[in-house]
């Protein structure tokens, strides 16, 4: 009895600890496929094990009564509870939020969670909108310590792309792009005959792009990667049956700001003051005409553009496809302005014997047409007469001649002219596609072996004339043609290993590979000098470029907690001699994810605490000239032929010579070694996430364009690792939904950044007295000036004299402060002051839904940026719009009767203004019908203003000008726009 008794009251124990194994399939619910790598592990322990190639899983000593927890990237977490059923059958959802942690990294993937560099990633539904071509507009203003400057309102124009404010001077300082594996020329590649090179790729194939910015995370890619890279992935297929989109807009655009030169009225007001001489005459009043025209308005148009893109897709278990194509037709504001684009994507991936083999085929390929208005009509506007008409009474254009009837050289070409009488075309063809093969080890699946075959392959022409009855005899009649062709070659082999060990808590990712990339360039110029009757042929040019390298990088996570991360790459240019071929290039990071330790993971509050650190050294090889380390030699001009004797006729006989070019055999890589800080936070299940960086920069062996001493070298100045550079910055980006319920959702974003650079080398040797490099040229006068490069300044910082005023605070013409106080005003006084870049930049977003409503609104802005007002230094003064010879006129700026300059000031700080701006980019309103077709079919409707207002004290028509000079900017449009999107 006793024992009986024993029995019964242990028997409830022992059912209660009672353990058994567990067993099942993990499947996708869309698909009904298996899913390999499924996290399984049983809730509150850390007892797991993940899913096998078929989605299989077994798992032991699972206690009766407890849950399985089944998680997996881009699928929603599911609970199990576990009663010791023998076959467990797994269904998995794609949850959205889930899809979003994927970041793409070179060479593979890893989780916003588990990252351990300064990575942004992007998707479609936070890309910037609006009718965008370049697919690096998409990200303007919506990534910290990532600035995009558009060039202008040209139509598919490109944009000045700069991570973390770039790494070099003379070198290249764009980012590298990687097109769905296939690594592009850095600034995106292409061959001529386009506006942006990045315009090839159509924006609405695009599904994420991922912003590498420090060493960690971009040292992978090794030489190329100084600048940071930006990788682009195009949209894939999905299984299931065929799904149609289509995508169209229709958009006008509206010129906003013009400059403000004087109106006829205001100019003939001008002429009849100022243009009187001291002995009582006026030269210049005879010259005024009797026409009223608005030269601005005179080439400036409302333009139409319009854009349709189709896209199907679907699939198999095994195979899945998408294909799509575009077709954009958008005018400039220029008359004459167009640009023209065709596109076609297609992509198809297929997983064979059990999920172990997966090919993936993808093509981007595109067709380009342009139309190139001349853009220096827009700087003749600005000068031209206003009181000339834009014809003659016999009809032919008004413009200034000579009183022989020869043309007036120094004057202003009619700018309604240089629009319908110079014709310039650009065509330019482009396909960018790849093969990658992956195949996992049957009975060691933990191995993947990749294969990645790609080409970028760009072919493009530029060609055009002008009409022979064009008032400047050396273009009259003229015409060119040139034609360019690129080749680029990708391999990249390698291997992946990924491996969770129970017994000591820790994955181990280990990358491992080979890179071969190999550029060819052809190159034609031929053109027709009418005014001498030469046709001048260009011999064709054959180019190439070799790079080779081996990486590796290696992963631990150890009990989801502590994760620690480092790579190495070696690279070879051709670039380079033998002996300097070759650069290293290492990186190490850690991160520590706090919310996971046992006195937080239970946190209502916390759901992300994550601290990252990083160093880490990348590199740039790209100079701009292939072979500046090999002496070589081109054929001479036609201007510089040797005469070699006389033919039969007793003419002289001219022969091309061959003139020896620059080099420096021991020129080598720049090397910048970043190291960055970072933490990642989210509160109140991820209401509110974000992250802040802090970093630091240096380059050394910075690549100098110095002037060569006199009879050195072949030339005035040379390529030369003679500098460093050092940038430092603070990035801060936050996300939070104050409203997030089944029928509103509001999302305010917002990014943050700080940063400075400073030149602290230019010199091979020390030189305290040396006044820096002169860069940033400016029209008006003859090679002149405005920047400077010099040792504790930023790079490119202004540089001129400091105005001095007069009591009422008006500039006194010619009058400049004596800086160094020696009694004499000359080049010892000339001082930096200001510089283009900006101290800090910003941008913030937001958009609400309401059921079935959406509005969305982007703003961004900078502080602490200046520009120099080159269309104030160069019209706004008497004697640009009344010259000294009296033979013709020029417009002059309304800033002129403010300055009251009567001779240009061009290196006064005067022109030299506060360009800091804040601009509403965008804002956009839809609404989506649900089911109007089918089950799951959406139309929606969407109205758009693009560019809706600026704010900023800049007196020019826009404060954002890459580089920092403003002169004749193509203004950027208002644009509006109706969208329809269906799916079904």
């Amino acid at each position: 009895m006793k024992k009986f008794l024993l029995l019964l009251l242990v028997l409830p124990f022992a059912v209660f600890a009672q353990t058994k194994t567990a067993a099942g399939t993990v499947r996708d619910n869309t698909t009904g496929q298996p899913i390999p790598g499924v996290n399984v592990i049983v809730e509150g322990t850390q007892n797991g094990t993940s899913t096998d190639m078929d989605g299989n899983f077994t798992l032991p000593n699972v206690p009766v009564g407890k849950n399985l927890v089944f998680s997996f990237i881009g699928f929603a977490t599911k609970n199990v509870s576990f009663t010791g059923q023998t076959a467990i059958d797994v269904v998995l959802s794609e949850d959205a939020t889930q899809l979003k942690e994927v970041v793409v990294i070179g060479y593979g993937t890893t989780t916003k969670k588990n990252s351990t560099g300064a990575i942004t990633s992007v998707t479609a539904e936070q890309f910037q909108k609006g009718p965008i071509i370049g697919a690096e507009q998409l990200i303007q203003g919506r990534v910290s310590g990532v600035q995009v400057t558009t060039g202008g309102g040209e139509p598919g124009s490109g944009s000045l792309v700069r991570i973390r404010s770039g790494a070099s001077l003379n070198a290249n300082s764009d980012p590298l792009y990687v097109i769905d594996g296939v690594p592009v020329e850095v600034g995106g590649g292409g061959a001529i005959g386009g506006r942006n090179p990045l315009a090839s790729i159509n924006q609405n194939d695009i599904a994420s792009m991922s912003i590498l910015k420090d060493a960690a995370a971009t040292a992978i890619y090794g030489s190329r990667a100084s600048n940071g890279v930006i990788i682009i992935t195009t949209k894939k297929g999905k299984s299931g049956e065929m799904q149609v989109s289509y995508n169209g807009n229709y958009q006008v655009y509206q010129v906003g700001k013009t400059v403000s030169n004087m109106t006829a009225g205001q100019y003939r007001d001008f002429v009849n003051t100022a243009g009187v001489r001291s002995n009582g005459t006026n030269p210049f009043k005879p010259l005024l005409g009797t026409a009223n025209t608005d030269w601005q308005k005179e080439i400036y148009r409302t333009a139409m553009g319009t854009d349709h893109n189709f896209s199907v897709q679907g699939g198999s278990d095994n195979i899945v496809y998408r294909a799509s194509t575009g077709y954009t037709n958008m005018n400039g504001l220029l008359k004459t302005d167009n640009f023209e684009r065709t596109t076609v994507n297609a992509n198809v991936t297929g997983n064979f014997f059990d999920n172990h083999l997966k090919v993936e085929l993808t093509n981007k390929s595109s067709v380009m047409h342009n139309i190139y208005a001349d853009k220096g009509a827009i700087g003749a506007a600005v000068a031209f007469d206003p009181t000339q008409p834009i014809r003659r009474a016999d009809g032919t254009f008004f413009q200034w001649l000579k009183a022989n009837g020869e043309y007036e050289p120094n004057a202003s070409r009619n700018p309604v002219a240089m629009l319908e009488q110079k014709h310039n075309f650009g065509n330019s063809y482009r396909s960018i596609g790849n093969g990658q093969v992956e195949y996992k080890i049957h009975g060691f699946e933990e191995l993947k072996l990749i294969a990645n075959l790609g080409y970028d392959y760009s072919r493009g022409r530029t060609y055009g004339n002008v009409d022979s009855d064009y008032v400047v005899p050396s273009e009259a009649g003229s015409a060119y043609n040139t034609t360019q062709n690129k080749k680029i070659q990708v391999m990249d082999l390698y291997f992946n290993y990924n491996k969770y060990v129970e017994s000591i808590k820790t994955n181990f990712d280990v990358t491992g590979g080979y890179n071969y990339q190999d550029f060819k360039y052809e190159n034609t110029n031929y053109n027709y000098d009418a005014a001498n009757g030469v046709f001048n042929p260009d011999n064709p040019s054959n180019t190439r470029l070799n790079l080779q390298s081996f990486f590796g990088r290696a992963t631990f996570t150890i009990a989801d907690k502590y994760i620690l991360n480092g790579s190495f790459r070696a690279d070879g240019s051709s670039r380079f001699t033998e002996e300097n071929r070759w650069g290293y290039f290492p990186a190490a990071s850690a991160a520590w994810k706090i919310n996971n330790e046992d006195f937080l993971k239970d946190s209502k509050m916390l759901s992300e605490l994550k601290l990252r650190a990083s160093w880490g050294k990348t590199g740039q090889q790209d100079t701009g000239v292939l072979y500046p380390s090999v002496p070589l030699y081109s054929l001479s001009t036609n201007t510089a032929q040797y005469q070699f004797g006389y033919d039969e006729n007793g003419k002289p006989i001219y022969f091309n010579t061959f003139v020896p070019l620059a080099y420096n055999s021991n020129l080598k890589w720049e090397e910048t070694a970043t190291l960055n800080f970072g933490v990642d936070f989210g509160f109140f299940n991820d209401r509110i996430t974000g992250s802040a960086e802090y970093y630091e920069r240096k380059t050394t062996d910075l690549i100098v364009n110095a002037t060569n001493p006199q009879g050195v070298n072949f030339s005035n100045e040379n390529k030369y690792n003679i500098g460093n550079m050092k940038n430092k910055g603070f990035e801060l980006s936050i996300d939070t939904y104050p409203i997030r319920t089944d029928d509103i959702t509001w999302r305010i974003g917002g990014n943050f950044t700080w940063q400075n650079s400073k030149i602290t080398k230019i010199t091979s040797q020390s030189a305290p007295s040396f006044p820096g490099y002169a860069t940033g040229g400016i029209s008006g006068g003859v090679g002149s000036f405005i920047q400077n490069n010099q040792v504790g300044y930023w790079p490119s910082s202004f540089y001129v004299y400091e105005q001095a005023y007069d009591a009422n605070h008006k500039p006194i013409e010619g009058v400049y402060v004596d800086r160094n106080n020696d009694g004499i005003i000359n080049e010892q006084d000339l001082y930096r002051f200001h510089k283009p870049q900006a101290d800090m930049f910003y941008g913030f977003n937001t958009d609400f839904t309401y059921k079935n409503w959406w509005l969305s609104m982007s703003f961004r802005g900078s502080f602490g940026n200046y520009n120099y007002n080159n269309v104030y230094s160069n019209t706004g003064n008497a004697n640009t719009g009344l010259p000294t010879n009296g033979a013709y006129l020029n417009n002059v700026h309304t800033d002129a009767l403010n300055s009251g300059f009567v001779n240009p000031q061009y290196y006064s700080d005067y022109y030299v203004q506060d360009a800091s701006f804040l601009r509403m980019d965008n804002i956009t309103a839809g609404y989506t019908f649900k089911n109007i077709f089918s089950e799951g079919s959406t139309l929606r409707l969407t109205g758009a203003v693009q560019n809706v207002f600026v704010i900023t004290g800049y007196n020019g028509i826009d404060p954002e000008i890459s580089g920092g000079i403003d002169n004749n900017f193509y203004p950027r449009p208002r644009i509006y726009t109706v969208g329809l999107n269906v799916n079904f």
